[in-house]
């Protein structure tokens, strides 16, 4: 039995910080990348950022690349996402994601090739 559960959203203002948690269960030492996502109504989910258990090495979009980080801590299998300098189109449904046996993708991560998936937390930021 694997569950994510996010926490850490909320409404901010522009400029403004978050700090998403996931807490991971089931079938920890088996995942092999942890990621974020993201999804507005209308549009696809699309990959923020994730990180390889094994090695640490770390992946971000475009968009938010020297804005957000991306951690993990193996010791409470919490895997988080810190949101520095948020901006209005970074509102949306915030979801937290594993890979089981499957490495982390080169480049942009595909949610389809993600396993298992958080219950959402949403992200609001205003101008």
């Amino acid at each position: 039995q694997v569950q994510l559960v996010e926490s850490g959203g909320g409404s901010v203002q522009a400029g403004e910080s978050l700090r998403l948690s996931c807490v991971v269960s089931g079938y920890t030492y088996s995942m092999r990348c942890l990621g974020w996502f993201r999804q507005v109504p209308g549009k696809e989910r699309e990959g923020v950022a994730s990180i390889s258990t094994p090695d640490g090495t770390i992946y971000y979009a475009d968009s938010v690349k020297g804005r957000f980080t991306i951690s993990q801590d193996n010791a409470k299998n919490t895997v988080t996402l810190q949101m520095n300098s948020l901006k209005p189109e970074d509102t949306a449904m915030y979801y937290c994601a594993a890979r089981r046996w499957a490495y982390c993708s080169f480049g942009y991560q595909d949610p389809r090739d993600f396993d298992y998936w958080g219950q959402g937390t949403q992200v609001t930021v205003s101008s």
